[in-house]
């Protein structure tokens, strides 16, 4: 049995470490970096007195300084209110509140924290006795958002991390919705210990979700379209480095040749066709007006002599000059051959993992029509495995699910959209919250089949004998 001080270790944040900082329902993923200015919410701070304190703590905010906020006791609040009995004799006409702004300003610059700003708002309230229990307490609720100077340190997870992306930029994450994501995760049966390929464009969010569900173990091989995969959500994942070891990438416009077995196992170098430079010394000395000869021929010779000891100076430096410069050519040359190298080694080792067409799983969520990439990486499916496509809209899904029936190959296809409302859970006030997203995508799943490609279906049912009906004998 593992120590306990090795668990508690675990839950407490340490320098360096990838955190989400929330308030209310707005979420920001930052990093712990010693004495870094953090800006949210339109409040800078810094995180340094975070170090050592346990995840989902709340902090309260005073001067840039976060201060650990202890946990309020439920005895010490004032159970025993004044409270009406209903709100229909309250009217909305501002005049209620006796403090104005300057009132309220004034008490900040006199340091007031924000609990004791709501209770001199609820003292000069004139109306907040008269109403009922509920709009009291949405009323201190209200004034919270607004005045409390508080944030929670959460620990990154995938659920987090969505409600992020989805709550202030659902378009790099094409409008996934966490549900959406969980749903995915459970129709790809991911796992340990297996072997997945993502397509995604959803700023690494899809892939870091597959690697959290996977724990560290087995392999991820992420297909991406352009130049370099885009990981940025993988990062605010804060996965440790034996996470990263099981990751790989291959990109999608090689797939073809790979099927083919043409793949080229040369890389070509983006950068080796570097322009010209200009010899700005010659250009210089070309342009230079030429000025008119004066004095008599001892100052000529003078001034011919200071010129060449100048010229043969200048001529000095720029050969010091041209070595440097060739030197760092060279070593400019030498890294970039070494990266071609390692790229090459890398794409042949994943050329490998993908020729042996065993993986267990596809996960596919990109903003790019999903057709023609599903029908190229199923190939490298293993009969019996399920495979998953996101897609925003209902069309490209549809073509989807007519090609792989037309195509077999594939069995259990469905096309889905998901739902989801969220309910608010009080006594005697729970109800279903008017506001709620309008739609969370839609889903294609279905698991793949061996084909028998000797024989095509048309031949196996002409080969199959036809029932003879029975005839039916006269009993009379």
């Amino acid at each position: 049995m593992e120590d306990s001080g090795d668990d508690d270790s675990a839950y407490r944040i340490k320098q360096g470490d990838y955190v989400v900082l929330k308030r209310g329902d707005i979420f920001k993923a930052v990093q712990i970096q010693p004495k870094k200015k953090v800006i949210f919410e339109k409040q800078w701070f810094f995180l340094d007195n975070a170090v050592g304190n346990l995840y989902s703590a709340t902090f309260e905010i005073v001067s840039g300084v976060l201060k650990l906020q202890k946990p309020k006791d439920p005895a010490s609040s004032t159970d025993a209110k004044e409270v009406g009995t209903d709100n229909r004799n309250i009217k909305d006409d501002g005049k209620s509140q006796k403090l104005t702004r300057d009132d309220i300003e004034a008490l900040k610059e006199k340091g007031l924290k924000g609990q004791e700003i709501i209770q001199q708002l609820i003292d000069n309230s004139s109306t907040f006795r008269d109403k009922t229990e509920y709009a009291q307490d949405k009323y201190i609720k209200k004034k919270k958002k607004k005045y409390e100077n508080t944030v929670t340190i959460l620990k990154p997870s995938c659920r987090i991390l969505a409600m992020m992306y989805h709550g202030r930029e659902p378009g790099k994450i094409c409008h996934l919705r966490y549900d959406t994501l969980a749903q995915m995760l459970t129709l790809a049966n991911i796992h340990a210990n297996s072997k997945v390929l993502v397509f995604e464009t959803c700023a690494g969010l899809v892939l870091g979700a597959v690697m959290e569900r996977m724990g560290g173990y087995g392999s991820v091989i992420q297909m991406y379209p352009g130049g370099e995969p885009l990981r940025a959500g993988v990062e605010s994942f804060g996965f440790p480095t034996h996470f990263h070891d099981m990751l790989h990438d291959f990109p999608i416009c090689r797939v073809n040749a790979l099927l083919a077995g043409t793949l080229a196992t040369t890389v070509k170098d983006p950068s080796c066709a570097d322009p010209k430079q200009p010899n700005l010394a010659a250009e210089e000395t070309k342009n230079q007006p030429q000025g008119e000869q004066q004095g008599n021929p001892e100052e000529q010779s003078m001034e011919t002599n200071s010129a060449a000891a100048a010229a043969a100076a200048a001529a000095a430096v720029d050969d010091k000059e041209k070595d440097e410069q060739e030197k760092r050519r060279e070593a400019k040359a030498q890294e970039r051959k070494v990266k071609l190298e390692e790229k090459r080694k890398k794409l042949l080792s994943v050329a490998a993992l993908l020729e042996g067409r065993n993986a267990d799983g596809l996960v596919i969520a990109s903003r790019f029509h999903p057709c023609a990439v599903l029908m190229g990486l199923l190939k490298f499916l293993s009969p019996s495995r399920p495979f998953v496509v996101y897609s925003q809209y209902k069309e490209p899904l549809i073509e989807c699910y007519t090609k792989l029936k037309e195509q077999g190959g594939a069995i259990n296809i469905s096309l889905r959209d998901t739902w989801l409302r969220h309910y608010q859970v009080l006594p005697n006030r729970t109800h279903p919250v008017l506001l709620m997203s309008g739609g969370g995508g839609y889903v294609l799943s279905g698991t793949t089949a061996a084909m028998d490609r000797a024989k095509p279906a048309s031949s196996q049912q002409a080969e199959e004998p036809a029932h003879k009906r029975p005839k039916l004998t006269d009993t009379e």
